[in-house]
């Protein structure tokens, strides 16, 4: 049982991970309100792929 809610605990965060990379900018646009867009946009494609290691880690030794 602990198997399964790692790994889908894993996938959500691999996911996640992925959708802040590919909708930084439209993420950034939504969630920010200063003015430099692009620097949170290269931290928030940092922190996403981040995520997305952590997860896929998460889920490849969990099995």
């Amino acid at each position: 049982m602990l198997k399964i809610v790692l790994l889908v605990i894993g996938i959500l965060i691999a996911l996640l991970g992925t959708i802040m990379v590919f909708d930084a900018r439209s993420l950034t646009k939504k969630l920010f309100s200063f003015g430099d867009q692009n620097e949170a946009t290269s931290g928030m494609k940092i922190m996403g792929f981040f995520l997305a290691i952590i997860g896929a880690l998460l889920i490849y030794f969990n099995i």
